[in-house]
């Protein structure tokens, strides 16, 4: 299945952290203005703030919230430091109730002090424990696969796969899966993965960038859709062909894109986006 070049912003999503150096209401007022109809708001950008008054504001712009990113991180040694996790997820929940999103990206956590396995299992029993409250507030748990490499302390979940399986053994219509073309490119067993994940209606987030090569920071070096290999259109297809039909959200992290004048690096999102995702 080929996929055809974008010729609108109508799906289009931008994640606040991708132009990190503005605040909300900037980053707002500016995706607006470019046509884009999506965006995706990280925790930090709402500090300080009336939550339920910048989701309005979000909304007379004319964007949709979809989603607030990020919960998680519930894996660790000392079982109060778990509880405290709890504790950070059920205000995630709360607060993206208040913004008026029904989705939480979950980057889930390890701890290097302990096994993966141990880790991904108190990954599911965090998830099933915050399960009540994000099923009350309406708001969905998307869990989020990260790249091998943040395996030691960032996400002991690393495939599609792995995602998945937690997905279908919790079995609630509230959690599912994000798929993040930079997590995931690599994985041979990419296509048949998305499939099952429209198999069991739980792909929920499809986020894209680039991964450039040669690479300089494991974090902070991601590119824009073309700067690098990501095959995005391909997995795109196969997304789509999911009969998902959600945003392709830009998520960016990176110190080169934020040194330069965000307006000029907005500019640049929406070109890439039309040529290259």
């Amino acid at each position: 299945m080929s996929v055809a070049p974008h010729k609108d912003f109508s799906r289009l999503c931008i994640h606040t952290i991708t132009t990190r150096p503005w605040n909300i209401e900037t980053a707002a007022r500016r995706y607006a203005a470019a046509g884009v109809k999506g965006i995706t708001v990280w925790r930090d950008a709402l500090d300080g703030r009336d939550i339920k008054k910048t989701g309005k504001l979000l909304r007379d712009e004319g964007l949709d919230i979809v989603s607030l990113c990020r919960g998680g991180f519930f894996p660790d040694v000392d079982k109060n430091k778990r509880k405290l996790a709890i504790d950070d997820n059920r205000k995630a929940i709360e607060e993206a109730a208040a913004l008026g999103t029904s989705l939480i990206v979950l980057v889930c956590g390890a701890s290097p002090a302990q096994s993966l396995e141990d880790s991904r299992k108190q990954i599911q029993e965090g998830i099933e424990t915050v399960l009540a409250d994000a099923s009350a507030a309406g708001v969905r748990l998307a869990i989020e696969p990260l790249h091998p490499m943040y395996a030691d302390a960032r996400s002991a979940i690393n495939t599609l796969g792995q995602a998945n399986d937690m997905a279908q053994a919790i079995n609630s219509p509230m959690v599912g899966v994000a798929v993040d073309v930079y997590h995931l490119w690599w994985d041979p067993a990419l296509e048949q993965e998305i499939k099952r994940c429209g198999q069991n209606d739980h792909l929920f987030a499809f986020h894209i960038c680039d991964w450039k090569s040669p690479t300089t920071d494991m974090l902070l070096d991601r590119g824009l859709m073309g700067d690098g290999c990501i095959p995005i259109r391909k997995i795109r297809s196969w997304v789509e062909a999911t009969g998902f039909n959600g945003f392709n959200e830009v998520e960016i992290f990176s110190t080169q894109y934020w040194e330069e004048d965000q307006s000029v690096f907005l500019d640049k999102i929406t070109k890439a986006y039309i040529e290259h995702a």
